[in-house]
């Protein structure tokens, strides 16, 4: 077993022990004076020697001190080399978890621009719609979406999730041109079952059954959706911020100008004590401001 003195006292030990100064070392260690010659004292008193001579001002190593002084710092070199590589290990990789929608749709096109200008950082991107756990995940950040409220970790909302119905042009052209939206009950949807057609279609002054509007194909996520709809499968339910490309290239058409939402939005998620992690902070700088870019840009009036 180590008979090793308490780890913090060594600590400031050798801090003192480096400078021969009580007060630079308060400085390094972001401690009082007080109490580095309290840590430095309780020291002493372990090992039943003096360490250092206390001279009007000054304080000098003893030759106990200066006989163990070196070893000490040596020591603590070596440790800092230790954990010095887990910390370059951890810098040189940026892990995030998002949802399959967020990364199908906008994530995935952009994340290689951050790559680019951090080319000595590999970035691996888990996509899921469970929640990742920051600890056996080895996640990073996340972007989730949903309603805030997750203890422990810092929550910044990106982006609103809002919603409006879209379909192909070709699906458009052959019901007409036109499509009201209390015909759209007796038209082919797309996830029919999701709650946010009784929500748009509420709030378009429709009057909505209860329950599942009708029979339908069921996708999983939203990016799965919109591609079923510029297959021209039918009418589904999305969120103009991932698909203004594709309603911008004509494969997509926005049937309405009233958008909806549940109140729901994405959100960078990152453990608290990871805030100042600088390739946390490079990347959480970076994402911002991409989605503000783009959001400025839909924000610009279209040219007709």
């Amino acid at each position: 077993m180590r008979r090793i003195p308490p780890l913090a006292a060594v600590r400031v030990f050798e801090a003192a022990a480096r400078h021969e100064n009580f007060t630079a070392a308060s400085v390094e260690l972001g401690m009082t004076q007080a109490a580095v010659s309290y840590q430095i004292k309780l020291l002493e008193e372990r090992l039943g020697v003096p360490l250092f001579r206390r001279d009007k001002k000054r304080v000098l190593l003893t030759d106990a001190g200066r006989r163990i002084s070196p070893q000490v710092v040596r020591a603590f070199e070596a440790l800092d080399s230790a954990f010095g590589s887990i910390r370059a290990e951890d810098e040189a990789l940026l892990t995030i978890s998002t949802s399959n929608t967020f990364a199908n749709t906008w994530f995935a096109w952009r994340l290689g621009g951050f790559q680019m200008a951090h080319p000595a950082m590999a970035v691996r991107l888990l996509t899921s719609d469970a929640l990742a756990d920051f600890v056996s995940d080895d996640v990073d950040l996340a972007v989730r979406a949903g309603q805030g409220g997750w203890p422990g970790l810092v929550e910044e909302l990106l982006l609103p999730i809002d919603f409006t119905p879209m379909c192909s042009p070709a699906f458009l052209a052959r019901h007409g041109g036109m499509i009201a939206p209390e015909h759209m009950m007796s038209l082919p949807l797309v996830s029919p079952h999701d709650r946010w057609w009784s929500v748009w279609l509420s709030e378009a002054g429709i009057d909505v059954p209860q329950g599942p509007l009708r029979p339908g194909v069921r996708l999983d996520s939203q990016a799965h959706e919109g591609n079923a709809a510029i297959a021209g499968q039918g009418i589904a339910m999305l969120t103009p911020f991932f698909w203004r490309n594709d309603i911008a290239e004509g494969r997509l058409v926005r049937l309405f100008d009233q958008v909806s939402t549940r109140g729901f939005g994405y959100w960078l998620v990152y453990p608290e004590h990871r805030r100042n992690t600088p390739k946390i902070r490079r990347f959480r700088d970076w994402l911002v401001s991409e989605i503000a870019r783009d959001r400025e840009l839909d924000a610009l009036p279209s040219k007709g």
